[in-house]
Formats: C-alpha cells, structure tokens, sequence
C-alpha cells in the first residue's frame, strides 16, 4: 500500500482509472445494446473499447476527484464501523473499505453521468434528474461492487506492487 503523499496519488489514479475504464466499457456497451441483443454482452464488438477509453479519459478525473474529496473517507469510515484492523484480517478489512467506497462512489457518478450524459448532452428536462439518477444507480452498482471487488482493486494493487515492489 502507498507510505508516501505521491505513491497515494499514484495509486488513486490507477485506481481511478481502472474503475472508469470497466464501468465504461459496461456503459457504453448498454448504450450500443448489446445487452438486449441475441447472446448479449458475449457479442460486444471491439468499437466498445476504444469508446470506452474516450470516456474513460475524463471519468476517470472525475472519479479521482470525487474519492478524494468524500469517496475514500467515507469508505474508511464504513471499514472502521464494520471492522477492527487490531483484531480482524487485513484482507476483510480491505474488502469493508472497498465497499464502503463503492457504496458513495457509486451514487456519486452515477449523479455525474447522469448530469454529463442525460441532461447535458442528452437534453433531458432538470425535473427528471432524480429518475434519470436512481435508475443509472440501479443499472451501475452491481457492476461498480463486482468490478471493483474482482478486477479493479486487485489490478490496481498488482500494478501498484509491481510499479512499487517495497511497499507491498
């Protein structure tokens, strides 16, 4: 784990980023229908990823800044309420934090997508903004807590410990 201000930066962007890029690349396959299609998401195209990275570009600023604003403090609150470091294993510890954070990160952006993607771009009226970003909570969160469990923290501890080899 980072033991300096930079190695944290440096783990928050990866972090960051890897959480945006799978939430992406399940966003814009939906948005492309490939969930409603005959075998549904085992016939993306690989147009999913390139788009994906597009927008992966500037979410994954916003998820970046959102953890450290609120995201990541209230995940250690939630771990420190459901779990005692003294006594419990480190890895459940871990697991507590991360869903804690996925617990505020993931109403969080889906408020920005919802805003960024429906109102702004889409034209969507204001008045349906609290529609528009329940609905976008309930299609995110049980891919943000998998992706987050399953791929995105561990690959960003693997590439952390490889960019870092002493800290882990």
């Amino acid at each position: 784990m980072p033991k300096t201000k930079t190695q944290g930066i440096i783990f928050g962007l990866i972090m960051s980023y890897a959480m945006a890029y799978g939430m992406e690349v399940y966003n814009i396959a939906i948005k492309m229908g490939f969930n409603l299609s005959a075998g549904g998401f085992s016939n993306m195209t690989n147009i999913v990823f390139w788009e994906a990275f597009k927008e992966a570009l500037y979410m994954g600023a916003f998820v970046f800044l959102f953890s450290n604003l609120w995201g990541n403090k209230l995940g250690a609150r939630f771990m420190a309420r459901h779990c005692n470091p003294e006594k419990d294993n480190p890895y459940f510890c871990q697991l507590m934090r991360q869903a804690g954070t996925v617990a505020v990160m993931c109403p969080t952006m889906s408020m920005v997508e919802s805003i960024l993607f429906n109102l702004i771009l889409g034209g969507a009226p204001i008045v349906q903004l609290p529609a528009i970003w329940v609905g976008t909570f309930l299609k995110n969160f049980p891919m943000a807590f998998f992706w987050n469990m399953f791929a995105a923290a561990p690959f960003s501890h693997w590439l952390f410990g490889k960019l870092f080899p002493n800290n882990h």
